[in-house]
């Protein structure tokens, strides 16, 4: 099957895709960036936007940068831009160690992080990180943006808050303590599959006890999300085998497992509470996010 027929629009400032996204959007018009899941999709015809609306041109919304303690992702910025570390301390080993996860090397040359969230499917490793971390996503329109929290951002399966003339023009996530720890482990039976199941925590450790623990757990429900009471569990303790497993059976109880006919719901059950074992085995092995 091929792709509906559609208007093709290629602008070269943000300022012109917000203009013609805001006349568009009443036909079902889309950005498009990388085009990893909305493409296979369009071939399929379970999309058929009437306008595409192509920001590839458009220089200030490529790569990374460091403002005030705020990574920026930019819309242009792929996954292959974090293969290596995008800036020192723990988040830029930390976010290579989760590029390395999202499907295979050549999607992650095209696709986008910030495509990925506006996708928001549940698998999604970059969703994970942004709800994990205290992500900010920066919806723009004609005359205008606004902050969301990512965990507000998401609200469902492939649903966002995002409006129809609107495009995420940057993810901001904030730069950890550089004396963090991550650890971050998804379940897959082949590579580059969706994960029924992964798991991401940061911590920082002061007098042998873990601080500012932030653990989250995608691809096993609806929408990622962090599991505030295990947080809370693991929080000024010292991080022992023993609080591993509390809080990997912790997590499992507290998780309403997603379904379907190859994953059974207590079969996922039991895989988070492996993702997050192996997620807090890594974090304490870790030392300033190496």
């Amino acid at each position: 099957m091929k792709a509906a027929p559609f208007t093709y629009h290629r602008p070269g400032k943000l300022e012109e895709a917000l203009d013609i996204l805001s006349r568009v959007a009443g036909q079902d018009g889309r950005i498009i960036a990388g085009g990893q899941s909305l493409v296979p999709m369009m071939a399929l015809r379970l999309a058929q936007p009437a306008h595409l609306v192509d920001i590839n041109e458009i220089a200030s919304l490529r790569g990374t940068g460091v403002e005030r303690q705020t990574l920026v992702i930019r819309a242009l910025a792929r996954h292959a831009d974090f293969h290596q570390p995008a800036l020192t301390g723990p988040l830029g080993p930390l976010l290579a160690t989760v590029a390395q996860n999202i499907a295979h090397y050549p999607i992650r040359q095209r696709g986008t992080f910030c495509g990925s969230l506006a996708h928001a499917d549940p698998a999604s490793e970059w969703c994970l990180a942004a709800v994990t971390l205290g992500g900010t996503v920066i919806a723009r329109r004609r005359g205008g943006a606004r902050e969301i929290p990512a965990g507000e951002f998401i609200q469902g399966p492939l649903t966002t808050t995002l409006e129809p003339d609107e495009m995420i023009s940057a993810v901001h996530l904030p730069v950890p303590d550089q004396t963090g720890r991550f650890g971050f482990y998804e379940f897959n039976r082949r590579a580059g599959d969706f994960a029924p199941a992964m798991s991401l925590v940061t911590f920082t450790v002061q007098d042998e006890t873990v601080t500012q623990v932030r653990l989250g757990v995608g691809g096993a429900e609806e929408t990622p999300r962090r599991l505030s009471q295990v947080e809370e569990a693991l929080n000024n303790k010292p991080l022992t085998d023993a609080q591993i497993r509390m809080a990997s059976e912790l997590a499992a109880s507290l998780i309403t497992p997603l379904e379907d006919a190859l994953i059974p719901q207590d079969y996922r059950r039991q895989i988070v509470k492996t993702a997050v074992r192996r997620a807090l085995e890594a974090a304490q092995g870790s030392r300033h996010g190496q």
